[in-house]
């Protein structure tokens, strides 16, 4: 049976492929298939093992969306656009690039 988690903070192939191997490897799934764009993780194995995968995910980095960790990991990533986009503003309107 596979069942899906949307998690923060996936913004590569190698996130994915550290999801995929760890949870594999935890016996916590017997496949994983990972959307990166969409950061959603798919689980093909025992649904009852749920909670203990959203823990590994979140333990490695990764989040659920929507939960507490999740919530600080999103308020986190909006600080860094927002502290990135300030810079290059400075940058331009000083001539440094």
């Amino acid at each position: 049976m596979s069942y899906t988690i949307a998690v923060e903070n996936i913004k590569c192939g190698g996130c994915a492929n550290s999801i995929r191997t760890k949870l594999v490897d935890q016996e916590l799934a017997d496949s994983v298939t990972v959307d990166i764009e969409q950061g959603q993780v798919e689980i093909d194995g025992n649904p009852d093992l749920r909670e203990q995968a959203i823990t590994a995910l979140a333990k490695m980095g990764y989040p659920e969306t929507g939960s507490v960790e999740g919530m600080k990991a999103a308020a986190a990533k909006a600080k860094s656009f927002v502290s990135c986009a300030i810079g290059r503003i400075d940058n331009a309107t000083s001539g440094k690039n």
